[in-house]
This record gives structure tokens, sequence and C-alpha cells, in this order.
């Protein structure tokens, strides 16, 4: 388990306390974001295959199904860590795109993996 900091409730220091970092990045409404989108997306894809990427998409309000944020996970050991990778996005490079940024102590949840090996195939949920 990793260290627990002192502020942590003492209710949930038995709990999974992974610390990842969060990105929430707005858009700068301009028609180069869809020119410049699959830089971004071979970006993202890039920190997935390297492991720091945690998950990652867009955000929609309700009612629309138009996104007004996108949102990403990283694995990062530091505030200025997950800050620098994120300044490396193409769109945030470009202005196109805000983002902030907070830590993420992951306490609880489940994700479940589930592979069949006759044919090889598998589903997350």
């Amino acid at each position: 388990m990793a260290d627990v900091p002192s502020n942590v409730d003492p209710a949930t220091k038995s709990f999974l306390g992974k610390e990842m970092y969060l990105v929430v990045t707005r858009p700068v409404r301009s028609p180069e974001i869809a020119k410049r989108l699959g830089d971004h997306l071979a970006h993202q894809i890039e920190l997935e295959k390297r492991g720091i990427m945690f998950a990652a998409g867009p955000l929609y309000p309700r009612g629309s199904e138009t996104p007004e944020a996108g949102m990403f996970v990283l694995r990062a050991s530091s505030f200025e860590e997950a800050e620098a990778i994120a300044k490396e996005d193409p769109l945030h490079k470009a202005g196109l795109r805000t983002f902030t940024l907070q830590k993420w102590r992951v306490n609880e949840g489940r994700i479940t993996v589930t592979v069949d090996f006759s044919d090889q195939t598998m589903k997350i949920e």
C-alpha cells in the first residue's frame, strides 16, 4: 500500500489510495481544432501506450450530443509532472484548449475485465 497522507480520514486508510491527476480541458472555439484533432488523438494514444494515460474522453452536458470539454487522467508523481504532460498536448500547445488540473485520490470503485480464451475476446465493464 502507498504511503497514506496524514490528512486522510482513518476510515479510508485501507482503501486503494492511488493518486492520479485529472485534467479537464476546454476548447477555445475555433475551426482549427478539427484540423488538429488527429494530432491530439495520436498524442493521447502515445500516452496510453507509455502507461501514462489512465483514461480519457469527452464530457457532455445533460441534453446535448456536443461535448463541452474533455477529461484525461494521468499517472504522474506530482502536479508539476502532470502539468508538464498536459502542456505537451498538441491542442494545448497551439492555444486551442485550456485546462485545469487536480489531484485525484482513487479510493473506491470496481473494474471488471472478462477474457474468453476460446475466441480471444474481451470485455471491460
